[in-house]
């Protein structure tokens, strides 16, 4: 699981802004407001799972999994009227690709001044696929704390794993060929929500 669901060696966070249809890019899966219907039943999973807002703390996995926390954050303050606490999580040096891909850039790690001991971390991602980057995140996590509890949610699961991990809450199952991409697009990032699937004729790295 990174940003997007891109080809090997093309991290997502270095696709450039494209507008919504663009020709080549596939079909649309989903569009704005079923985006918005998937964070907010996602949200509401959080809260029914958690019985509550109690000790959360949501961490997103930039770049698109931090537009991703902050929405849900928002879906729940709306709910509970208790402002969450979010984080960023990156997990750049923790990729076992990195042999691979050197030209990531790391990015920002933010944690909520609580911290997350003996809190219940909801790691945030926009496309789970392999596993491997849930793999770094749980690693990374080793260096800032001892959570109660560790759970994922992501926008699109489109299978494949490569390890031994599963989604707690996801807006949309898409099954799909390793041969196709699974392009998410935000507002925060892209300046539109879409989640298309696209063929490429490279293997993906995630």
């Amino acid at each position: 699981m990174a940003p997007s669901d891109t080809p090997a060696g093309t991290p997502a966070d270095e696709t450039p802004p494209q507008t919504p249809g663009g020709a080549g890019e596939g079909r649309t899966v989903l569009d704005a407001r079923d985006i918005a219907r998937a964070l907010t039943r996602i949200s509401h999973e959080i809260l029914e799972r958690n019985k509550g807002p109690e000790d959360l703390v949501l961490l997103g996995i930039p770049t698109r999994g931090v537009a991703l926390a902050r929405r849900v954050a928002t879906r729940i303050a709306k709910v509970e009227g208790v402002q969450v606490p979010t984080g960023t999580l990156d997990i750049t040096m923790y990729r076992d690709d990195l042999r691979r891909h050197p030209t990531r850039g790391p990015q920002h790690t933010e944690v909520p001044a609580g911290g997350i001991d003996g809190k219940v971390v909801v790691l945030v991602d926009d496309v789970l696929f392999s596993g491997r980057t849930v793999r770094a995140a749980l690693d990374a996590m080793n260096d800032l704390g001892r959570p109660a509890s560790v759970r994922l949610a992501v926008l699109v699961d489109r299978g494949h794993r490569e390890l031994p991990i599963r989604a707690d809450h996801v807006g949309k199952n898409l099954p799909s060929a390793r041969s196709e991409r699974v392009l998410v697009r935000l507002d925060e990032v892209d300046g539109f929500d879409e989640v298309r699937i696209a063929p490429t004729t490279e293997e993906a790295s995630r």
